[in-house]
């Protein structure tokens, strides 16, 4: 049994549940993490990245249960207790979500062969750092206030800037709350709206790695890993979400740029002045 490995796996579950709904890319986060603390094969590591983030979006269910039924209830029977328009949300998440699965099951072998390495995740961190300090300055036209009102063609904006979060460092979370943003959306409904769109990508993302790759798990220590990662995952996710919505209703994004942006430095000049030799 191999202590520091466990204890590494708490570790990446923990960065896991900080950044995955917050702008600043949690795979970028996790590949960048298990780069320094020489974590696993390249193969598991690829696998524990995306499977990892099922414990966080189980926060999101956990947390957001009851909106949920209501949302999923209103999609079937058209009836909702709650909801104006009750197959509202349903619909909106439906249309935001086929963008993403048609260029992730197309490409997603692709990606993670080509582009799961530090260095490109150091520059899509500088360019979504950019890319909030645009938004955040822009001026804004309300169009809706909650996640339920978002329509099919915000819906379908959201969607296709969720494609550029396949790209490590882009950030999944960034991509659709700045995108959401952008396109007139306030700011807790595009982090609700974030948080719930996650739901099929993650979830779809994670099992099918799973189903496909899950032969790299050789031992039953291997799967102990992944599960510990994920529990870490769900139990701080489920604080971060808490606290996000609470953030997001009084300041903006600018310190996530901040972040992102002095991170891609300080990645690259490790890279470039200091020679240092990533794994990934």
């Amino acid at each position: 049994m191999d202590i520091i490995l466990f204890i590494q796996a708490v570790i990446m579950g923990i960065v896991e549940g900080i950044t995955e709904f917050l702008p600043i890319s949690s795979t970028g986060y996790l590949i960048l993490s298990a780069d320094i603390m020489g974590f696993w094969t390249k193969e598991k590591v690829d696998l524990f990245v995306v499977v990892v983030q099922l414990g966080a979006i189980l926060a999101v269910i956990y947390d957001y249960w009851g909106r949920l039924w209501q949302a999923l209830m209103g999609l079937i029977t058209g009836k909702s207790e709650t909801m104006a328009n009750p197959r509202q949300l349903g619909l909106s998440l439906i249309v935001a979500t086929i963008p993403v699965m048609i260029v992730g099951f197309t490409f997603a072998d692709q990606i993670k062969a080509y582009l799961f390495n530090p260095i490109v995740v150091a520059i899509m961190l500088i360019i979504g750092g950019l890319l909030i300090f645009y938004v955040e300055k822009r001026p804004k036209t309300i169009i809706a206030k909650e996640a339920e009102e978002v329509s099919f063609k915000t819906a379908l904006m959201i969607g296709l800037c969720q494609c550029l979060a396949l790209i490590p460092g882009t950030s999944r979370s960034g991509a659709t709350i700045i995108g959401a943003l952008w396109l007139g959306v306030s700011r807790k409904a595009s982090a609700e709206f974030s948080f719930f769109l996650g739901i099929p990508v993650i979830v779809g993302a994670g099992l099918l790695d799973l189903a496909k790759h899950h032969e790299v798990l050789a031992s039953s220590e291997d799967w102990l890993v992944l599960a510990i990662g994920t529990v870490a995952s769900f139990i701080v996710a489920l604080l971060c979400i808490r606290w996000l919505v609470a953030w997001v209703s009084r300041r903006d994004f600018t310190i996530f740029a901040w972040l992102r942006i002095v991170t891609g430095v300080i990645v690259l000049l490790a890279a470039w002045v200091f020679g240092y030799q990533f794994a990934g």
